[in-house]
């Protein structure tokens, strides 16, 4: 229950991962989630968690992890260490905007996830994916999950991995495309970005594919 407000807050859980440990006998259920998709510029980002569901202490070290968008810059800078610390296995990729550009944005991310399940030792057993869409590709059995950053912790726990790494990049980004103020918005399409996008044209990483983007770039000789 929350001090300041007297309600009660739902906060993420392992009901869905000893669920599927029970069903599919299997022992590590791998919490999968993404960054960045609905940004116009930057990378996507996915992580891949797998948490050590049979050892309570050391889950109870993650106390507070939650939804990535429920949490403080502060917050999710803590939480970093202690996921990665905590975890049995972790694991984080990308797809650049280059390639979000020449897949599409959902084979792009489906990219990004099968890197971040690539870097697991030891290898997951059954995929537990934020959302709706089913990762292909891959031969472990998987379930899609909505809205499951808030409610299983394996999940929510890679939603902070990506997004603190995707940030991280977008600063990096910053200090090479400064007018564009992405360590501020992270490549998201803010009014700021759109005035920065008005005054100086796109920059190479901004997908060029998006329609924002696209309203901002010349037209092909012959129009």
């Amino acid at each position: 229950m929350s001090q300041t407000t007297g309600v009660a807050v739902i906060m993420p859980d392992l009901t869905h991962e000893q669920r599927i440990c029970e069903q599919w006998n299997v022992r590590h259920v791998v919490g999968v989630d993404e960054a960045g998709r609905g940004a116009i510029a930057g990378p996507v980002v996915a992580a891949a968690v797998i948490l050590p569901l049979d050892d309570p202490d050391r889950l109870a070290l993650l106390a507070g992890v939650n939804d990535s968008k429920q949490l403080s810059f502060a917050r999710r800078e803590a939480l970093y260490d202690v996921i990665c610390n905590v975890a049995l296995a972790w694991g984080v990729g990308q797809s650049t905007a280059a390639e979000i550009d020449k897949l599409g944005i959902l084979p792009a991310n489906a990219q990004a996830m099968r890197r971040a399940l690539a870097q697991l030792d030891p290898a997951g057993h059954f995929l537990l994916i934020d959302g709706r869409e089913r990762l292909r590709g891959v031969s472990l059995p998987q379930e899609t999950l909505v809205r499951g950053d808030s409610l299983s912790l394996s999940v929510a726990a890679a939603s902070v991995l990506a997004k603190v790494t995707r940030d991280r990049l977008m600063v990096k980004l910053a200090e090479r495309f400064p007018v564009y103020g992405f360590g501020r918005h992270k490549g998201y399409c803010t009014r700021v970005h759109q005035a920065a996008l008005q005054a100086h044209g796109p920059c190479p990483e901004h997908r060029q594919t998006f329609a924002p983007i696209q309203a901002r770039l010349p037209l092909p000789a012959g129009h």
